[in-house]
């Protein structure tokens, strides 16, 4: 992808990703992320959009029609979680083996997946506009960056998690 495409679209995919996002309930930032993604995705394996215009626009929509199925799919809790506060010895030990064995998968993950969940894992909770800060990334780019290590993890577990 050239410079010249990029500085191109820049402006196009900013807009639409604005007039999309509310309805997504999502950031214009993480569209224009994923977007972007797609759009490298395509050239690695295929040659440019004849269309560029065009094909971000089909892209953007498409993006933000994904966005809404998987919000749809998304339920929050009830009621919340209670913690029952009566662990006995081997729930304890059982819930450390079980994070012992998380932060071990999250070493390994690739790139700045590691430091990116260990601040999400972090007793501090801290904000996103503190993580994207502490990892020198936008804050737009965090969810996305998050969903991708998330994938990662799960790929990691599933043969763990199969074999318990």
């Amino acid at each position: 992808m050239t410079h010249d495409m990029v500085t191109a679209l820049r402006p196009l995919l900013t807009a639409e990703a604005s007039a999309e996002a509310y309805s997504t309930g999502t950031e214009p930032g993480d569209l224009e992320q994923a977007v972007w993604l797609r759009l490298l995705e395509r050239l690695d394996a295929e040659d440019p959009p004849a269309d560029p215009q065009e094909w971000l626009r089909r892209a953007v929509r498409s993006e933000a029609r994904r966005t809404r199925r998987t919000s749809r799919l998304e339920r929050p809790y009830a009621v919340e979680p209670v913690d029952d506060g009566e662990r006995g010895p081997e729930q304890l030990a059982l819930a450390a083996a079980r994070g012992r064995a998380l932060r071990a998968a999250v070493r390994r993950l690739p790139g700045r997946c590691p430091r990116l969940m260990e601040a999400l894992l972090s007793p501090e909770d801290p904000t996103y506009r503190e993580i994207a800060g502490e990892l020198g990334i936008s804050q737009g780019s965090l969810g996305p960056e998050r969903s991708r290590c998330l994938g990662c993890l799960r790929r990691l577990l599933a043969p763990e998690v199969a074999a318990g």
